[in-house]
């Protein structure tokens, strides 16, 4: 019983779910997705095998429509289910049983669909289906990613009235366009909050948070490859969506030393060491490896920064 949302990103084709309920570790039931191949919630009285079979109907190259119906056909408790599938070609499939608990319903859009039972009231499909609709007509170059407008979606119904009971977990996943190797590779964002008394916040925090590490792996990438100034741009994105993070802004300060702007850095080694010492052991273990100068006097102006 809980609120959901399926849906293919036209621009990228990443496909994703996000779902929130007052039911403890909601994700690990609702929520399924596989890169190239689609992405399912199965909820209400939810019979879990829908998500894993539904997955492998539609990599074997049956539709999201063809996949639901087969396992519809095949569950003789299938009235008590709400499931929801999107393939990778964007076709979408819903089912909302007769005997899902009202205020229950679901609506299907371009390439997306929201479904919810055990509501407050009647409205909270549609007020789902509004916001990513409106999120999704926003100009590319100041459209969020598909990850953030699935929590928006996940907002709008909460706005509305949300789950009767109240809540308690909430979880995403997105998954890459592409096919992979494996059925696990290809998750682009997989959170859960398991159990807090505002999921939605909590899980639009961690997101924020993914980006904020997503920007200081490529400023890893960058720094080991020695574009030090590239590295540096992207541990500041990093920063921007993680200011209070102090390993973000230690590896800011690394980047910014490989640059040669020791005097800009100083500051940052500051404040990341009187927030925590242990940088220092980090600090010196550095020029051995090349990620910072084999200079004792750089290394001495960082350790009494």
């Amino acid at each position: 019983m809980t609120y959901s949302i399926v849906a293919r990103d036209k621009e990228t084709g990443e496909l994703g779910v996000a779902v929130q309920s007052h039911w403890f570790s909601v994700g690990s039931a609702v929520t399924w997705a596989r890169a190239g191949v689609g992405a399912v919630a199965t909820q209400a009285m939810a019979e879990i095998s829908y998500g894993p079979l539904g997955l492998e109907l539609m990599s074997s190259g049956k539709s999201a429509n063809e996949a639901l119906e087969a396992l519809l056909k095949a569950d003789p408790k299938s009235e008590t289910r709400q499931v929801a599938f999107v393939d990778s070609k964007g076709n979408v499939s819903v089912h909302t049983g007769k005997k899902c608990i009202p205020y229950a319903g679901h609506v299907k859009g371009d390439g997306f669909s929201c479904e919810a039972n055990l509501m407050r009231n009647g409205t909270i499909w549609d007020a789902m289906a509004r916001d990513f609709k409106k999120t999704s007509r926003v100009p590319k170059k100041d459209r969020l990613p598909l990850g953030e407008r699935l929590i928006s979606s996940l907002e709008a119904a909460e706005e509305a009235g949300g789950d009767v009971r109240g809540k308690q977990s909430a979880a995403i996943l997105v998954v890459s366009p592409t096919v992979a190797p494996n059925s696990w590779s290809g998750r682009l964002v997989d959170l859960r909050v398991e159990d807090f008394p505002k999921p939605l916040p909590e899980l639009k925090r961690l997101l924020r948070l993914q980006r904020g590490y997503e920007w200081a792996n490529k400023g890893d990438e960058l720094l080991n490859a020695g574009k030090f100034e590239q590295s540096l741009k992207a541990y500041e994105k990093a920063g921007q969506f993680a200011p209070d993070l102090e390993e973000l802004e230690f590896w800011r300060g690394v980047s910014l030393v490989q640059a040669k702007k020791l005097k800009d850095a100083k500051p940052i080694f500051k404040k990341v060491f009187k927030k925590n010492k242990d940088w220092m052991q980090v600090t010196k273990s550095l020029p051995k490896i090349g990620l910072l100068p084999k200079d004792r006097m750089i290394l001495r102006e960082i350790l009494s920064s």
